[in-house]
Parts: C-alpha cells; structure tokens; sequence
C-alpha cells in the first residue's frame, strides 16, 4: 500500500499552492506518496497553470464552489495511502516535516491523527496548533476572557493548552486541519469529514470523532510555516457568518441535547461575538475613507546568493519597495543584525525551507516583526504575506 496521500484544497490561490506543492515534494524524502489537488472552481486558471508546472499531481477540478469538507471528501474517497494528509495551500513545508510525521505515526499505533508546530508569515508559534475540545466549559472560558487570563491553567485554558511544552510531542483534542495527518483504519472507523461543515470545524469535528472512537490525537513539534488565511477571505461578512455558523454546528450536533440552557446562551454567545467581529469590520472600512497620514514607505532585505540578487532587487524597485541586498555564502550561517524591515526576502532555490523557518524563528525571538517573503528562480515571483510580485 502506497505510504501517505496528500489532500489540498484550492481556491484562487494558484501561486500560494505552487509554493505549497514545491514544499511536498522536497519533505517527500523515501516515502512513496500521491497528491490531489482539489479546485473549488477558481477563477485565476489554478488548474491550467499549476498541471503543467506539476504533471505528477491528480487535479480534481470542480465546477462550483463545494467548501472544504466536501472538496476533501472527493480526493479521500480516492486516496490510497496508509495515511492522508490534509493540508492548506498557504503552507510550507519543510524537509523534514513528511517523514517526522509519519515516522512518529508508525511509532504510535494508537494515534488516530496528527497535527505539528504551526508558525505564522512573522515566525511566531501558532498557538492553534494544539487546541482543546470546545466543550461549553472550554467555549465559556474561551469567550469570557478567562482563557487570555490565565492562559497557562489546565482549567481556564483548555482551548489552546499552552500549560504543554511547544518542544515536545503530545497527546492533544483537537488538530488543526492545515496540517491534519490522519491514519487509514482510523479514518474509516469514525467516517470522512461531515460536508455540513462548508469551511471551518470540520477539523474540530473530526478530531472529536476521532476521540469519541477511542483514538489518540497528537502533536509533534516539527515546524511548518502557515501564512493563516491566505486561502481564505477573512474581511467579510461572509466569512464571520461561516466561522460562526461552524461552532454553531459543532456545538448542536455534539452538545446542545445534553445541554439544553447552556446551548441556549453558547447560541446567544455566539451571536453576540459575530455581531461584534462585524462592527469591527464595519468600523475599520469607515477609518479606512478618512484621509490617511502617508505610509513608511515598506522595506525589504533579500537574502541570498549573488547570483540571484539583483534579479530579487530589480522585481523589489519595480514594485516601489526599498530593498536592501545581503549575499550569504551556502556554507555560512546567516547573519542578520538589522531588524527593522517590513520583510525578510529567502531565495529558497538556494536555502532549504527547513533553513528559511528556522531563521524566521530565531528572528522573531529576539522580538523582530518582519514578515517572511520567498523568491523562487523557477517562477521568478516574490511572494509576499498578502501579495505576490513579479
């Protein structure tokens, strides 16, 4: 039976999902794998592009938005491997990531599904990489704020568990479905994602199913970079509307009979949240018409060898960003003393991914806030947190 199946669902981000796509197949190491790649109807030619860039990929593309849960239901009725990766197209994987998993799979048959350090576009931890059951106590505490004050409590802080060591792997509740490593038999016992789910806690759900039917879910401190919503449209109306629908959801089918008062005010909660993301939303498009005080204009530091740096400066200027250029030998480590730029710029034709997060990570714990850009000699595109260059 054929190692892992990876599972990547699209949406207008075909350049994000190239990225991604380069990441797999540099973690794939001795493992015998496949990818599918799900199209929910994008408008950018995803398919067209990315199939003759990626002939060894299986593009499934559909002719009407389907949501998230669906979309990966069609590639894992398919799939053949002994596990299957769900994963977002605004990630990167490093060299290690697929066999640090599945090494850890194979070593703990009791683990259903598995998730990993998660680290965002400025290399800090992602705190969602290992998260709680929303059960009412946990949602309670997450929405009254006593999660954000004590944080660290095993009883107020359920819902990100940061009383565990980032550094170590361990048992948790729920895997975020950016990065969801699930095993085949597990899988089948407990069922594929619930399609009522059309984007957001069809993860929650199905890391809960997986527990309900005996099964361990886990965390490993492998780290990938997660961009965090590149692949979705988080300014909306639309998208507080699905997002909290979702919890909805989950909550009904899970706990509102056994909780029939509490449902009542998770609900009004709920709603109260929603209407308060809304506003917010609402108020910071009305700022957005007033007359702005001028920008600091943004600034970049390209990190790379000589030969690709003036290419990386000339897409930088023509795109009126101020670029400073530092040329790193192969064999050095890399040096960075000035912190102050909006983005850091990785040649990774040259570096390693697992080398471009590592110093993203360093960076960002001596307090920098530059946010991660990579350049590729194949597409000669910069890809930015929120935009793409050329």
């Amino acid at each position: 039976m054929m190692d892992l199946s990876v599972v990547i669902v699209s949406y207008n981000v075909k350049y994000y999902l190239e990225q991604c796509l380069r990441s797999v197949f540099r973690s794939q190491g001795k493992w015998e794998m496949e990818v599918f790649v799900v199209d929910n109807n994008s408008s950018d030619g995803s398919v067209e592009y990315l199939s003759a860039r990626f002939p060894q990929v299986k593009f499934i593309a559909n002719k009407d938005n389907r949501g998230f849960s669906c979309a990966n239901n069609q590639a894992l009725r398919q799939a053949k491997g002994r596990y299957m990766l769900l994963l977002n197209p605004d990630t990167i994987l490093t060299e290690n990531t697929l066999t640090d998993t599945l090494q850890y799979l194979d070593e703990h048959p009791e683990v259903g599904a598995s998730g990993t350090a998660m680290y965002g576009r400025d290399g800090r931890f992602a705190w969602e990489s290992r998260r709680g059951v929303p059960t009412p106590w946990t949602a309670f505490c997450k929405m009254v704020g006593l999660t954000a004050l004590f944080p660290h409590s095993r009883r107020f802080g359920r819902y990100h568990m940061r009383y565990l060591n980032r550094e170590e792997a361990n048992y948790i509740e729920v895997i975020s479905g950016a990065y969801m490593m699930l095993r085949r038999e597990a899988l089948e016992q407990v069922g594929l994602l619930d399609e009522s789910f059309f984007m957001y806690g069809e993860d929650i759900d199905l890391s809960y199913r997986m527990l309900q039917g005996g099964w361990k879910n886990a965390y490993i401190p492998s780290p990938i970079l997660h961009y965090k919503g590149e692949s979705t449209q988080k300014s909306s109306y639309r998208y507080v509307h699905i997002f909290y629908e979702a919890m909805l959801i989950f909550f009904d089918k899970h706990f509102s009979k056994r909780y029939r008062l509490l449902a009542l005010l998770i609900r009004l909660a709920v709603y109260l949240r929603a209407g308060i993301d809304v506003l917010k939303r609402l108020m910071q498009r009305l700022l957005a018409l007033l007359p702005q005080r001028p920008t600091k204009q943004e600034t970049i530091l390209c990190v790379g060898p000589k030969e690709s740096l003036p290419i990386m400066f000339d897409i930088c200027q023509r795109n009126r960003l101020a670029p400073t250029t530092l040329e790193v030998q192969i064999s050095e480590n890399i040096r960075i003393d000035r912190q102050d730029f909006t983005y850091i710029l990785f040649d990774t034709t040259y570096f390693s991914y697992a080398k471009v997060l590592e110093q993203l990570i360093a960076l960002s714990g001596k307090g920098s806030q530059m946010a991660i850009a990579t350049y590729d000699s194949d597409s000669r595109l910069i890809i930015l947190p929120y935009d793409v260059l050329s």
